[in-house]
């Protein structure tokens, strides 16, 4: 009784083997398709989808490793010379370049619009300063207004908004809101030097 199940197995096995070694498969699946058109059939003794138990669509072709690798990452290659090779020509750089001054458009100068904003500007007052920051040039009578500098600063997000606030409060020479208490005529360490550097 065992023998004869041990030649039905045997039988059932030798029954369900395709051609080829699996050894032989798996480089024909790899090594073998890499120089094949995209969509060609594998050329040697062929897998059946019985045999390997999946559609026969699964392994019917194998995409050549080079396009798999070339797949779109959307990184540009502009960089890499054998990309930019492939597809560029000394002709193509010359046409582009010739329709690039084809389509060259220049704009001609037109006057800067008038300044809506009538108020004081912090560059033009930047520009006009020449003392340092701490270097007092206007009068401070009030004597507390150095302990109500550090809340009334506080109200602006930053210098710029500060100094400019005391400019339409009527700084330099008035301080009615508390933000020059040292008389420098700059309010809550607003610093003019970036704007003076920036015209040497």
């Amino acid at each position: 009784m065992r023998l004869t199940f041990a030649v039905l197995a045997l039988s059932a096995l030798a029954a369900c083997s395709s051609e080829g070694s699996y050894q032989e498969y798996m480089h024909m699946r790899e090594g073998g398709a890499a120089g094949a058109a995209p969509g060609s059939a594998i050329a040697g003794p062929s897998v059946s989808s019985s045999s390997l138990g999946a559609p026969a669509a699964t392994y019917g072709a194998t995409e050549p490793a080079q396009e798999r690798a070339a797949v779109f990452t959307g990184i540009s290659d502009e960089q890499s010379f054998a990309a930019v090779r492939s597809r560029e020509t000394i002709e193509s750089d010359k046409a582009r370049i010739e329709a690039n001054a084809r389509s060259y458009q220049q704009v001609a100068a037109v006057p800067l619009p008038q300044r809506t904003n009538t108020g004081p500007n912090i560059v033009a007052y930047a520009l006009q300063t020449t003392n340092n920051v701490g270097e007092q040039r206007y009068s401070r009578v009030n004597p507390f207004r150095g302990n109500m500098n550090a809340s009334a600063c506080a109200r602006y997000a930053s210098p710029d908004l500060a100094q400019q606030a005391f400019l339409e409060a009527g700084g330099p020479e008035n301080d009615r809101r508390s933000l020059d208490p040292d008389g420098d005529g700059f309010a809550c360490d607003w610093d003019p030097t970036p704007f003076r550097n920036a015209m040497r």
